[in-house]
């Protein structure tokens, strides 16, 4: 028979390795490296830690645990234009020879014209008829193909890179650190639903079934025998502003008690986020940084950001200085 002290010790050893199961894993390792040290860093990582551990009054249970973030110029760069909008301008030009009213007619003539200023003065509108023209009447599988192919063959006429190398280092660790302590992300996006699918999961590792963003319409069709989905030219859902959290109520069903985003249209995402009954964290990314990427807010023609600011120091949300808080931008300057 076996001393009584080494039972004791069995015991111990039982009691001490079940109550480590259910505690957060505790290590030095900073889980945001690339982010600086100060108030915003310190804030994110507090609330992660008192969301998650069971003992805390601001625990979220973890099928609560929902977190969104915009896209455009919250997990990637936006600058000079959308870069959804660059695709779409890319293929207008592929496909003029096939249309040569475009020579005469607005918005398609700025386009081949090379005149920004006035495509952009056709506001929401005029990109909305480039994007319709240049992505229905194609199947699902066609526009992906065409998507995958646009990012292999295009770089950014500034950085030198593919538009999808654009992400935010600092931001993929944020959402790493959020799914690692089960957090459910979500991207909540106003650009196109279909064209961020194509390449979401390998640069966020968000997969499409968590990407929201705006849609046209499609139909189902059957074609020598194949299955389609082909996309219509005509508006299905806008996902930007008041559509945000619409988007998030119809996709997800339960508020997000961590929202990110960059502009004046996320502001509706992080007043939602902001209105549960549940600890919530607010996050704005202001773009400060004309150095390493750019900087615009209030007066900005893209990624505009007034009212939301105004709300972020009313009501005491998390605003990132992008010049101050981050000691990278780009994974790609990770290798230099």
């Amino acid at each position: 028979m076996k001393p009584s002290y080494y039972y004791l010790t069995l015991f111990i050893v039982l009691i001490t390795s079940s109550a480590c199961d259910h505690e957060p894993t505790k290590t030095s390792k900073d889980p945001l490296p690339s982010w600086n040290e100060g108030p915003v860093k310190t804030s994110i990582i507090q609330f992660v830690k008192s969301s998650t551990q069971l003992t805390n009054k601001n625990f979220i249970e973890i099928e609560d645990r929902i977190a969104t973030f915009d896209n455009d110029g919250n997990l990637w760069s936006e600058q000079p234009y959308y870069f959804q909008l660059k695709f779409a301008i890319d293929r207008i030009i592929n496909l003029a020879d096939q249309h040569p009213e475009w020579e005469k007619k607005y918005p398609y003539r700025a386009v081949l014209e090379n005149d920004m200023d006035k495509l952009i003065s056709f506001g929401e509108h005029g990109l909305l008829e480039l994007v319709m023209a240049t992505h229905t009447g194609m199947s699902t599988q066609e526009f992906n193909h065409s998507v995958q192919e646009w990012l292999r063959s295009n770089t950014h006429p500034r950085f030198k890179v593919p538009y999808n190398e654009l992400v935010y280092q600092p931001m993929l660790e944020l959402i790493t650190y959020l799914q690692a302590n089960q957090y459910k992300t979500f991207i909540v996006s106003g650009g196109g639903v279909d064209f961020m699918r194509v390449w979401t999961e390998e640069a966020y590792n968000i997969p499409p079934d968590r990407v929201i963003g705006s849609s046209l319409k499609a139909e189902f069709v059957i074609e020598n025998g194949e299955v389609l989905i082909k996309k219509l030219p005509a508006i299905n859902f806008i996902d930007d502003k008041e559509g945000k959290p619409i988007g998030i109520h119809q996709y997800i069903g339960k508020k997000p008690v961590f929202a990110s985003g960059n502009s004046d249209g996320d502001l509706q995402m992080l007043q939602y986020a902001a209105s549960g009954n549940k600890p919530s964290f607010m996050l704005y990314l202001h773009h400060t940084d004309s150095i390493r990427e750019w900087a615009y807010d209030r007066d900005s023609h893209i990624g505009r950001l007034d009212k939301g600011l105004d709300m972020a120091h009313k009501e005491g949300w998390a605003v990132i200085d992008m010049a101050k808080d981050w000691k990278v931008i780009y994974p790609f300057q990770l290798k230099k």
